[in-house]
């Protein structure tokens, strides 16, 4: 029950203090973000345990994206404070957003408007085979 339910609401992965989930307004094919389960405002407010997992959930997160989508590279950003986009008060996210040589074109300035050429449920599938490759080696 719980894979249906991480499905829709987009949860690729669960850690034991982060989230991995498709952002469902992506700027980008596989545009994922990292989410603290705990509320916490600055990275200053993360324990040693949290830092060590969120590093774990971001390579976790990288190199899933590599293999199901073979990206050129990517941009990995965090958003702190309601001002910056993070759409809690006092709960900060992380976005790694695959990008491709070429990725920008004119439909953002023209009609404002991002073309994503790939649907969230065959981007969730992709990701959650290359994890589960991903936890049993080459």
């Amino acid at each position: 029950m719980r894979d249906k339910k991480d499905k829709k609401n987009l949860v690729v992965h669960r850690a034991s203090a982060f989230t991995l989930i498709l952002n469902r307004f992506p700027y980008n094919n596989g545009h994922v973000m990292i989410i603290p389960k705990r509320h916490i405002a600055c990275v200053s407010e993360m324990d040693s345990r949290e830092k060590a997992e969120f590093f774990d959930v971001l390579i976790l997160a990288q190199a899933a994206l590599q293999k199901a989508l073979r990206p050129h590279g990517f941009n990995i950003g965090m958003n702190l404070s309601d001002v910056a986009g993070a759409g809690i008060p006092g709960h900060l996210h992380w976005h790694i957003v695959p990008r491709w040589k070429g990725d920008v074109n004119f439909m953002p300035v023209v009609a404002n408007t991002k073309v994503i050429s790939e649907s969230l449920e065959s981007v969730y599938d992709a990701l959650q085979l290359a994890i589960r490759k991903g936890r049993k080696g080459p």
